[in-house]
């Protein structure tokens, strides 16, 4: 199936998973707080979902928190029933650990599936493997904690997922399994939170052979995503908690309750499916609850998703890793006798929910095989990639570059500027020979001065300011066809929408594309900017000036810097939660969606289409007109009071 989606929406289908229910409302026997918020989180949730109206509900495993051996169980699975039956659309559940017991794990005390708890399972939540048919497209669940159980019941699933697969083999396919195959890697060793051999290697080759359109699972209780073969592959998070041991996939502090209340990761899933493709759009539920007999939840925040969009002309820097590979350490609790290799997928959520297509990496990550691959997955749904290196690359870096330039929208090479005309020809070549476009930055200038003042300036500086743009033109006049771009450095005391005016009036005078990079630090590496309702301003500023001038803008930087030179905040914090800038630009890119955008008249950042204008107000400017909500991504009239410092003014017809 295509990774863009194609024609229109069919239908949609909610993914929901790991509500741990309890057996009373607001109490769990769990010593976590979040875990005794999961009856009203749940409820929660199940309400977002009748407003968005699915063709039917997935529950992808551990409704109740009770294990089957324990006498909570019915009192549970009783509560899980009562809080879905609120649901306006048919229900479907794949049997989950805490539902039908663990998949073989000898050192766990939890009870394994048995055919007790498969009765008991089946009493309570019914069938345990099945399909279920709509509109042409098998929803496919299996029971995963029975793969190399032994049980004879695991060799009649086996001979029944086996013979669907090849009875429906080229239809539309979605598998849902709570456990995952693995987490990060298909070699992983195996843990508690994967499907161990020899059945990870049946389910994988099965998946390989008869190419379903996605495999859905949970457990883990947070976010991932990668392919196999053909088939888009989803670990979701929970309605919960988050499990907390992989908080160490951030160089921060876990967090509320150590990371277990992380709640800006809870949430659930809305499969849309497309005449051809499909769209997994995240909702956050941020853990929010709804008592009994409560009024509806607020609607679902309307959020793009790069697969249907992408923000036209904005980049971002991507300063720190972001396909990182990192070991969670043995917890001593559900994993204590090896540590786990994972990685950290949020910065990918993030720029998905930021419909963030362009991205500025060093060529170090098209040099390390992992995040190569990373970067050709990242393609296949819509990125587009900005590499830069300093110097002319080395015949291996040459030839990096020439046989991965499909990966690669724009090469950025930073030149001395003292030795830019005699490489003039050497860039030429590599243009040629790479066949891709070539951007030309510089680094620190002999002469400029090394010192500021009293204080000796000891640091890098990239790219051309505005006021060296005849430079350039003269080096394209002595070079022609050499370059295809120049890319300009603005700090935060310039305008990135003059700077956007200005540098379009170039690129019409030159024939050439500016780049702009849009930095929110100014000279002083001490000097903090991590006032964060300033720096969303900002952010949504620059990229509403790559947007009105058609001038690519790049943004500095996806999350925060709270550590080391320049720290400045960024459109998401170290647990790659969003920030106010990010939420702003979110909804940026669902208001322009449609495209046609332009600079508005005079010196104010605004855009305007048909008469329509909007514009970075703050929050008191509300009362003065319609607004939009950056949280929710609502309208909203003056009447309303905003919950963010800034908010986004539109005026003008069908306001």
């Amino acid at each position: 199936m295509p990774t863009q989606p194609i024609g229109e929406v069919l239908f949609n289908v909610a993914i929901v998973s790991d509500t741990h229910v309890n057996e009373k409302e607001d109490f769990s026997a769990s010593p976590y707080p979040a875990n005794a918020e999961a009856n009203p989180r749940a409820r929660y949730v199940f309400s977002q979902v009748n407003q968005i109206g699915p063709a039917l509900t997935i529950h992808l495993g551990d409704m109740v928190n009770p294990v089957p051996e324990l006498a909570s169980y019915p009192a549970a699975a009783e509560n899980f029933h009562n809080i879905a039956k609120g649901l306006q659309s048919p229900l479907h559940l794949v049997p989950g650990n805490h539902d039908i017991g663990d998949k073989p794990v000898k050192w766990m005390p939890a009870g394994m599936v048995n055919s007790d708890f498969i009765a008991l399972y089946r009493q309570h939540f019914g069938q345990d493997f099945y399909a279920v048919t709509h509109q042409g497209c098998h929803f496919v669940v299996i029971n995963a904690p029975l793969l190399n159980s032994g049980d004879p019941a695991e060799a009649e699933q086996a001979a029944w997922l086996e013979d669907f697969l090849a009875r429906h083999e080229g239809e539309r396919m979605f598998l849902f399994s709570h456990y995952p195959p693995y987490i990060s890697n298909p070699d992983e060793p195996g843990s508690y939170d994967n499907i161990e051999e020899p059945a990870r290697s049946w389910f994988l080759e099965l998946l390989r052979r008869y190419k379903p359109e996605a495999l859905f699972s949970a457990h883990v209780h947070n976010f991932w995503y990668d392919r196999i073969g053909e088939t888009d592959y989803y670990i979701t998070p929970s309605t919960c908690f988050v499990r907390h041991d992989y908080s160490e996939m951030y160089r921060i502090d876990g967090g509320d309750q150590k990371g277990r209340n992380d709640s800006a990761k809870l949430g659930f899933v809305t499969l849309e499916i497309r005449e051809n493709g499909h769209v997994a759009r995240y909702h956050r539920s941020y853990g929010a609850t709804l008592p009994p007999q409560a009024e509806p939840a607020p609607a679902v925040a309307r959020r793009p998703h790069l697969k249907t969009q992408g923000l036209d002309h904005v980049f971002v820097d991507l300063r720190h890793a972001w396909a990182e590979e990192l070991m969670v350490a043995p917890s001593g609790a559900v994993d204590e006798f090896r540590r786990k290799r994972a990685r950290n997928d949020y910065p990918l959520m993030a720029m998905w929910e930021m419909a963030l297509r362009g991205l500025r990496v060093p060529i170090q990550d098209l040099a390390d095989a992992r995040i190569r691959g990373r970067m050709a997955l990242m393609v296949r749904m819509g990125h587009r990639f900005h590499v830069y290196l300093y110097g002319m690359p080395d015949a291996s870096e040459r030839a990096l570059l020439t046989e991965n330039a499909a990966l690669i929208q724009r090469l950025e090479l930073i030149l001395n500027w003292e030795e830019a005309d005699d490489l003039a020809d050497d860039v030429g070549a590599l243009a040629r020979a790479s066949g891709l476009p070539i951007v030309l930055s510089r680094v620190n200038r002999k002469d400029r001065a090394k010192h500021t003042g009293a204080r000796f300036n000891h640091l890098i500086s990239h790219g051309f300011t505005l006021a060296e743009a005849d430079e350039i033109t003269a080096f394209e006049a002595r070079h022609p066809g050499v370059i295809g771009g120049a890319q300009f450095t603005i700090p935060r005391s310039v305008s990135p929408w003059e700077a956007a005016r200005n540098l379009r009036d170039f690129a019409g005078r030159a024939g050439l594309a500016p780049v702009l990079y849009v930095k929110s630090t100014e000279a002083s590496p001490a000097e903090p900017f991590e006032d964060q309702v300033a720096n969303a301003r900002r952010f949504a500023e620059a990229a509403m000036s790559g947007l009105g001038f058609g001038i690519d803008v790049i943004l500095d930087t996806l999350d925060d810097v709270d550590r080391g030179y320049f720290t400045r905040t960024g459109l998401v914090d170290r647990r790659f939660n969003p920030r106010l800038a990010g939420e702003l630009i979110a909804t940026l890119a669902v208001e322009t969606a449609e495209g046609g955008w332009e600079a508005a008249a005079g010196d104010t950042p605004a855009l305007q289409r048909r008469g329509r204008r909007l514009w970075i107000a703050d929050a008191r400017e509300a009362a003065d007109g319609p607004w939009i909500c950056p949280r929710s991504g609502r309208h909203r009239t003056a009447s309303e009071r905003p919950r963010t410092e800034l908010v986004i003014r539109v005026d003008g017809p069908d306001v």
